[in-house]
């Protein structure tokens, strides 16, 4: 693919929620395609390819996450069928499905699209493309702890919180990226896609970027207590948390509540979105991923500490849980030893 003749004009959204390293962070980046490598190599003229420019409600200047000031270029009028639109991470906690504000953004992007633009998100900016319409019935990621949100307040949305970057459709002209720095991925895959493969690679050289391609798995973490009222579940919650390594946790927490088998299991899986043996699983396999990042013990001895006497089982289950190999996930999450002197 050549390199396009003039540079591609990319509208990146601002909002007071938006986070500000990854919104100026996709700023320096997809500004230097075409340049910054070329200025440091002396191999090729300099000549940017992509402009990107910050639009917004309004032109007034405001502080987004963290009091980190924004001088928006153009407002959503200015701009009324942008040809490429990014929804950078937004400050949101896992609850806010930004329903009752920004419907005129709302209409924007769904205009935007419809008039055939190529719209993108990265971690929790894909909330709001959902709180729009534009992910239902679509494929779509976003950071992991937001996938309780999407399951329950919107679940037309085909939500996969294992991918770093999630095609919409067959078009192509939705992406959502993962979490926090997959802002990385979605950059990359912008500038090989809209301007070259070869491009992309200098700018991901340049900066260091490394492309997820092991997904958001290794990251994600596999127990969450989220709210509800019913006391025997948090009991059960509870007894699992101390007891989870027992030969069978599940019969000990129905017997811990005192009430029957499959009373309890219903009503754990209303309060938790989970089942009983999933989250006793998810509890061991947490406890062996602890072990894997601080210890030396070896993955067979970790599998009998953690309850499993099936170690070839705990494996399985472990990469179904985090996409890597207890080894894998030794060697990208130990830290480092320090060296010699």
């Amino acid at each position: 693919m050549d390199a396009p003749t003039k540079p591609v004009p990319v509208h990146i959204l601002c909002l007071p929620e938006s986070a500000g390293s990854a919104l100026y962070g996709m700023v320096d980046v997809l500004a230097a395609t075409g340049v910054l490598w070329q200025e440091l190599t002396g191999n090729e003229p300099v000549k940017a390819t992509i402009e990107p420019r910050l639009v917004s409600i309004s032109k007034d200047p405001f502080t987004c996450g963290n009091g980190i000031p924004v001088t928006p270029d153009c407002t959503l009028t200015d701009v009324p069928a942008p040809e490429i639109v990014i929804v950078p991470e937004l400050w949101l906690s896992p609850e806010d499905a930004v329903a009752d504000r920004y419907e005129d953004v709302k209409v924007w992007l769904r205009d935007s699209y419809d008039k055939g633009a190529t719209v993108y998100s990265a971690c929790s900016g894909s909330v709001l493309l959902a709180a729009s319409g534009l992910l239902d019935g679509r494929k779509a990621t976003s950071h992991w702890g937001y996938e309780d949100l999407f399951r329950s307040k919107f679940p037309d949305v085909r939500f996969n919180a294992a991918p770093a970057l999630c095609i919409g459709d067959a078009s192509g002209r939705i992406v959502t990226a993962g979490g926090t720095t997959s802002w990385h991925d979605l950059a990359i895959h912008i500038i090989s896609r809209h301007v070259s493969p070869g491009e992309a690679l200098r700018i991901a050289q340049v900066y260091l970027m490394k492309w997820h391609n092991e997904g958001q798995l290794p990251y994600a973490a596999l127990v969450k207590r989220l709210p509800h009222a019913d006391g025997i579940v948090r009991r059960a919650e509870d007894w699992l948390a101390k007891h989870f390594r027992d030969a069978d946790p599940v019969a000990g927490a129905v017997s811990a509540c005192q009430i029957p088998d499959r009373s309890l299991k219903r009503r754990f899986r209303a309060a938790t979105g989970t089942t009983l043996i999933s989250y006793a699983q998810n509890l061991r396999v947490e406890a062996a991923k602890r072990q894997l990042e601080e210890s030396s013990a070896s993955v067979d001895q970790i599998a009998v500490d953690v309850g499993y006497e099936n170690v070839a089982f705990f494996r399985r289950l472990f990469r179904r849980s985090t996409g890597l190999s207890p080894s894998q996930y030794r060697k990208m999450f130990q830290p480092l030893l320090p060296m010699a002197k």
